[in-house]
């Protein structure tokens, strides 16, 4: 055996040959060439190292160049990104995922190879005809062979046939594989499809607004409709010729109604549209009504401007004047415009319109009446209710929630209206029983009291206004009764019993609801018809007038003679109190301008007086002022309403001083216009006080 032979044979030491002294005489002389070589660059590399520094490399101190800086090596991705989110069915919301993988791999690459002692190896094996499962798959050595070959004879006559059989079975299964059908064993395992909670949910419920109408069926709603309408023409019956008209008119408004159910169904979606339009249509306009501010009054001293922003105007108002103006108290760009007519020999028909800052184009509500409206007052709790005076007389609730163009309830001859034009209407706290209740003055000389009872007014005279005049000296025992005019009033805003009544004579009565017979104190006011009066509303003894005699007053109600005058050279047609200041108001004229005082700053002259009508035969009638917002609405005769913005002048505040808040609330607006008042009452006044 050769292996045997290899291991049984000792290793035999080679002898040392003779040749060695010649060997050792030339590695000698070799060394010496090397250490002469060497000796001749020893210089270069004895001398001291020198190192070249860059020009602007830092000068580091010692202790700083001994400074460890540790940097740890971490495994994290840094492009793996932090951000992502994913939806949770448990709270509904998106959440962000704090854990990240972090694991970036830069090759792969999927094979189709198999480990040779695996399982599947093995029977791929038996598949194509190689060995057998039972066999092992290591080789076994060539002495193994040996002694396993001298055993083999004997049990090869027991499994020769077995095998052979095995053999031919094996090689007839044997099927050829086609090499390009392949798919990888990932591709075919069945993954279950994700389930959503969305998806289990019951589906809505669903219905079909389609039908077929046969000609029987269209019969039989014509004759249903019909019956309707004839036991409507029953019910609503009635003897005077004059009333059927209107019942007809009324009888009409359910049909209608019902034919246009779809039109209300998109009537609201349809008024945001229409704002929304509006809003980009006059987009310049509503940016200066929020930002604008007029930067010129930072060079004049004293002196503002009015800025026109919206102009509201409506096609069948456009021959009637403005006669009224009132501002929602709750909604703040709601304000409603009374129309009618001032020449009382061309009285037509009245419109009440309700317009909104947000959508100036066309009005919010309307209402037409068969006689002009003179006045309007919205109530403070019930935004929704609007009270008007006409010029025949009468007095009406309209009510913004009914769909009827018709007033909630309106007097009547029986229920005692007055008998000339209604000059002014006011508002007033519920009576005991909580019902609502309104006063009205009226050219007949009567202020009128009217409270709301099961939709229907009821009346109370509060008192008559007469006039002193002293019978003629020939005729004994006549007694002559003239009855005073009624033209405006308004009620104290802290004491309730206490009001003014301004006359067509020019003077002003001082009256109380408890006393019905006489005044408290009458006021020489003006020359001609006192066309408004307005109590201060943060001083409360202090009032104001104007009259068409070119004068507004302001009155102390203890004196007799008026605190302030002021000549607008032209009739005033109307003057008001601005909400944010006790010494600033406003006033038109009928030249067609408007002027604006602050009596703080001026008492003499006003600060602003502006034309706002583009011809100058138009005249303005009415004015007020926004609860909330620095702008003004103007009218005019011509049926035209003006908004304007006030520049900054014209609405001054106290300024702050370092450190210090300014003084604010009507205590401080109460000082301010007392300290105007002491500097011009006269002695005498002084000592009445």
């Amino acid at each position: 055996m050769p292996h045997r032979a290899k291991q049984g044979i000792a290793p035999v030491q080679p002898q040392k040959p003779n040749v060695s002294k010649p060997m050792k005489a030339m590695t000698r002389r070799r060394d010496e060439d090397d250490s002469t070589d060497m000796g001749d660059g020893a210089d270069e590399w004895t001398q001291p190292k020198t190192l070249v520094k860059p020009p602007d490399q830092l000068e580091l101190t010692e202790a700083e160049l001994k400074e460890e800086f540790t940097r740890i090596l971490t495994a994290n991705n840094p492009h793996a990104p932090q951000n992502i989110v994913r939806y949770s069915f448990k709270e509904r919301a998106y959440k962000p995922i704090s854990i990240v993988d972090q694991l970036a791999v830069h090759f792969s690459l999927d094979g189709n190879m198999l480990h040779k002692d695996s399982d599947e190896a093995r029977r791929q094996r038996a598949r194509m005809g190689g060995i057998d499962e039972s066999v092992p798959s290591d080789a076994p050595e060539a002495g193994d062979r040996e002694a396993d070959g001298r055993a083999e004879p004997a049990s090869a006559a027991d499994d020769g046939a077995e095998g052979e059989e095995l053999l031919t079975r094996s090689r007839k299964e044997r099927k050829l594989t086609n090499q390009f059908n392949f798919s990888e064993r990932a591709s075919q395992t069945y993954n279950n499809p994700q389930r959503e909670r969305a998806s289990q949910t019951e589906p809505p419920p669903r219905a079909t607004f389609s039908g077929t109408a046969n000609q029987w069926e269209i019969y039989d709603a014509y004759i249903a409709e019909l019956q309707k309408q004839e036991k409507l023409k029953e019910k609503q019956k009635a003897p005077a010729s004059k009333k059927e008209d209107e019942l007809q008119s009324r009888r009409k408004v359910p049909t209608s109604e019902s034919q246009s159910d779809d039109i209300t169904k998109v009537e609201k979606s349809s008024k945001i549209m229409e704002r929304m339009v509006n809003q980009n249509t006059y987009d310049d306009v509503t940016q200066d009504f929020k930002y604008f501010e007029d930067v010129a009054d930072e060079f004049r001293e004293q002196e503002g401007t009015l800025l026109p922003l919206w102009r509201f105007q409506y096609e069948k108002a456009k021959r009637l004047a403005v006669t009224a103006l009132c501002w929602n108290h709750k909604y703040k760009d709601l304000f409603a415009v009374g129309h009618g007519s001032y020449d009382f020999m061309k009285q037509t028909r009245g419109l009440l319109l309700l317009y909104s800052l947000k959508s100036p184009s066309y009005p919010e509500y309307i209402f037409n009446t068969e006689s002009g409206i003179l006045c309007l007052d919205f109530h403070r709790d019930h935004p929704y209710l609007v009270a008007a005076g006409f010029y025949d007389g009468n007095v009406a609730i309209f009510s913004l929630k009914s769909d009827s163009p018709q007033p909630k309830c309106m007097s009547s001859a029986k229920s005692g209206k007055h008998t000339d034009p209604v000059w002014q209407v006011k508002w007033q706290k519920d009576d005991l029983d909580k019902n609502l209740n309104f006063f009205s003055v009226s050219s007949d000389g009567r202020v009128v009291s009217w409270t709301l009872i099961k939709n229907e007014l009821v009346h109370t005279d509060v008192i008559r206004l007469s006039v002193e005049r002293s019978a003629p000296d020939a005729v004994e025992g006549l007694q002559l009764q003239t009855h005073g005019s009624g033209t405006s009033f308004d009620f104290h805003t802290q004491i309730d019993y206490l009001f003014l009544v301004g006359t067509e004579e020019g003077k002003i009565h001082k009256c109380s609801k408890a006393y019905s017979s006489q005044f408290l104190d009458t006021f020489d006011a003006h020359n001609m018809a006192v066309d408004v009066v307005r109590w201060n509303p943060f001083h409360p003894k202090v009032f104001i007038t104007c009259s068409s005699d070119w004068t507004v007053k302001i009155w102390e109600h203890s004196v007799k003679k008026p605190m302030f005058v002021f000549d607008l050279n032209s009739a005033v047609g109307d003057v008001a109190w601005a909400p944010y200041s006790s010494t600033v108001f406003a006033a038109v004229t009928t030249d067609g301008k408007v002027h604006v005082f602050d009596l703080s700053i001026n008492k003499y002259e006003s600060l602003c007086q502006q034309a706002v009508v583009a011809k100058k035969k138009t005249k303005l009638t009415h004015i007020e002022f926004n609860p909330i917002y620095p702008v003004i609405i103007v009218g005019d005769d011509r049926g035209h309403v003006i908004c304007l913005k006030l520049s900054p002048n014209l609405r001054k505040m106290p300024k702050e001083k370092k450190g210090q808040e300014a003084p604010k609330g009507p205590e401080v607006e109460v000082a301010k216009l007392d300290k105007l008042l002491a500097l011009v009452r006269e002695p005498d006044d002084r000592l009445e006080k």
